[in-house]
């Protein structure tokens, strides 16, 4: 009997992943046998002699290669979080595995044929709302994934996506190969001019770590921007910034820049052989914008009205910049005069009031809010196995029964990606052997505690958090039948709302109040200082609105066959986003052999979303300020929102929630653009 612990039924508190009896060897033989059980299982349905019914096939489809689903999800979110050499390796060899058995099903024939037999002849009359959906969906998926191609084409497609899978894994690969490989070792005192004794404190624990004297910074999140934020030596805050600038970008093994263009031509490939004009098209046309032209259009929209305010805050930097003598600001400038401005307009520093945020009580004032909100409650649990030393678990409850459980990973290593994000381990369903709640990650990057100081937060670490929690809050709170439409499965461009809608609540002074205490004396923070942060919610909101739009039209330029044979990436990338550029582009840079987000992560032909669902998030909270933020029926209409997933249209179940479609004006308004 194969002993591998990923192919037992788990023996631990709510089956969860046994990762303490797991070796790195495990996981790549728990996959490959994994593949070959789900095969036999899609076979089954495929080869059934009955006629298709909607239970017969699709829910048996549902439950089929479970195992190779669990499996899959835990080696994915170690590679991410807690790589090795090993690892990569093993996931740059299983990707194409992955990707050709998910082909094995898509152009199954025998199955797409019991699917669309299901989809033309079942009386839907007793269907549910869930049911409808089911079918609806998986008959698109075929569809939409080669089921109508000719032997020839699905070869075709068959060959693409493998490609695609390891391009994408190796993608990413090189990013954090760059990430890790760069620091920047300061060895006289002079060059830490302007850095809060933390920031200081930190690097000199990196340098110790590395057997060095001095201080030495690096490209984790927690290093670099505090330093481009404080460093007073405008020399080591280039270097810093172009160290960043040029990840992956670099005349060296890692280098993204053929990776890119090969990943885009393939997509571009695969979107045209489907029958799509482009990439984009394929994407959004299971998206809430529906084609390229509405997300091009929303964004210049969006340039337009934002573009001014975004030239005042620049603006609003110079005379701060001529009192050190500069006539022109650079990029790796920005952070450093916002905040010297940020602390004379304001008069607080984020440095100042990371001691009101301690790590833990921030997650501790989410939880509460959670309870608040949804009558969620959670408990540290010391019996669930971890995949690292720094990982807490929590058991979630709801009114005193099991929820989910939450698995913590906050702070930098050296095999975890840069980046903050939720993910889970197993997803929430229904069957029937019962009800099967969800295993829920989030992972981040936030500072380590040095000494006797806990890790402590900057504000955007604490919003940064908030987002990520409500992510999980999406999938926790998940109530569906079918795994498939369960928590964050749902539409792109809608599944940042209850993410972003978390984040309101930083800035309301009344919330705020409730846990920002300083860690050593428990003082809250003054009132005249919480004022500070909520007037302050819109500080360089015009600069920010358009790095994000330019992020968004490089990704829309991308995959919409933008890029030309001949275009070299990094003027491809100036020309599409020189409409909101701010700054002189610096030679040498790009930031697309870096942007996970689209050629590594699911974002591609979606990194608008993050708009897009901003005008939702606006609208939906500034519906919870006119009742009060914890007006307890306002969020019982929205926990039904994030509990049905993907079960029902999002527009409608946001209408459901809103009582009317969103409106453009709360976004607007919140963030001073009217």
């Amino acid at each position: 009997m194969n002993q591998n612990p990923l192919l037992q039924p788990f023996n631990t508190p709510f089956q969860s992943v046994p990762f303490d009896q797991i070796r790195q060897e495990d996981y790549r033989e728990a996959i490959i046998q994994a593949i070959e059980t789900a095969r036999q299982e899609i076979a089954a349905i495929s080869n059934n002699p009955e006629t298709p019914t909607f239970d017969n096939t699709l829910v048996t489809r549902e439950e089929a290669g479970r195992q190779l689903a669990v499996a899959s999800e835990a080696f994915f979110n170690l590679n991410s979080a807690e790589t090795s050499d090993y690892l990569q390796e093993v996931a740059e060899e299983i990707s194409p595995l992955l990707a050709a058995f998910s082909n094995d099903i898509n152009l199954d024939e025998a199955l797409f044929a019991r699917v669309k037999h299901v989809y033309e002849q079942a009386d839907r009359t007793g269907f549910s709302t869930e049911m409808q959906r089911l079918l609806d969906k998986s008959y698109k998926h075929f569809t939409r994934n080669g089921a109508l191609l000719s032997e020839a084409d699905k070869q075709t497609l068959r060959q693409i996506d493998q490609e695609l899978s390891g391009l994408t894994v190796k993608f990413s690969q090189n990013v954090l190969q760059e990430t890790n490989a760069y620091s920047m070792h300061i060895e006289d005192e002079a060059g830490l001019e302007g850095l809060p004794a933390s920031i200081v404190a930190q690097a000199r624990a990196e340098a110790e770590t590395r057997s060095l004297t001095g201080w030495v910074f690096t490209l984790q999140f927690p290093s670099y921007v505090p330093f481009l934020k404080y460093a007073a030596n405008r020399e080591r805050r280039k270097e810093l910034y172009l160290a960043s600038a040029q990840k992956a970008f670099k005349d060296n093994a890692y280098n993204n820049e053929a990776i890119i263009k090969k990943i885009v031509s393939l997509r571009d490939q695969r979107a045209r052989l489907l029958g799509f004009a482009s990439h984009a098209a394929f994407v959004l046309e299971e998206r809430m914008a529906g084609t390229p032209d509405a997300v091009t259009g929303f964004l210049n929209d969006l340039l337009e009205k934002a573009r001014p305010f975004a030239h005042q805050d620049v603006a609003s930097l110079q005379p701060l910049a001529a009192r050190d003598g500069l006539t022109e600001l650079m990029p790796y400038d920005h952070a450093y005069y916002a905040e010297k401005l940020r602390e004379e307009k304001y008069d607080y520093s984020e440095e100042a009031l990371k001691p009101y945020f301690p790590l833990q009580q921030v997650l501790q004032a989410a939880f509460a809010a959670a309870g608040k909100l949804y009558g969620l409650s959670f408990s540290e649990r010391t019996d669930i196995p971890t995949y690292h030393e720094e990982v807490t678990v929590y058991e979630v409850l709801e009114e005193g029964r099991h929820k989910a459980l939450l698995y913590t990973d906050w702070h930098p290593r050296k095999g975890k990606r840069a980046g903050a994000w939720m993910t889970s381990f197993k997803g929430q369903y229904r069957n029937a052997d019962g009800e099967h709640r969800p295993h829920i990650s989030i992972v981040c990057n936030f500072s380590r505690p040095t000494g006797d100081t806990p890790s402590l937060l900057t504000f955007n670490e604490v919003t940064t958090l908030f987002h990520e929690f409500g992510h999980a809050l999406h999938g926790m709170l998940a109530d569906t039948r079918y795994e498939s439409l369960s928590g964050t499965n749902v539409y792109w461009d809608f599944v940042e709302l209850p993410s972003q809608f978390m984040e309101n609540f930083c800035y309301q002074k009344e919330f705020l109040a409730t846990f920002a205490h300083h860690y050593k004396t428990g003082e809250l923070l003054p009132e005249a200082q919480i004022d500070k942060i909520v007037a302050s919610a819109n500080f360089m909101e015009g600069y920010q609105t358009l790095r994000q739009l330019a992020f968004g039209l490089l990704d829309m330029a991308y995959h919409t066959g933008g890029l030309a044979e001949q275009d070299t990436i990094e003027h491809f990338e100036k020309e599409i986003t020189r409409s909101a550029q701010l700054y002189p582009a610096l030679p040498h840079t790009a930031q697309s052999p870096s942007f996970s987000h689209i050629f590594a992560g699911g974002y591609s032909a979606g990194y608008y979303s993050y708009k897009w669902s901003e005008v939702l998030d606006a609208d939906a909270f500034a519906y919870f300020k006119e009742t009060g933020i914890f007006n307890p029926e306002t969020a019982a209409l929205f926990k039904t929102l994030l509990s049905k997933g993907g079960t029902e249209d999002p527009m409608d179940l946001y209408v459901a929630f809103r009582g009317r479609k969103p409106e453009v004006n709360a976004l607007l308004q919140r963030a001073g653009l009217n």
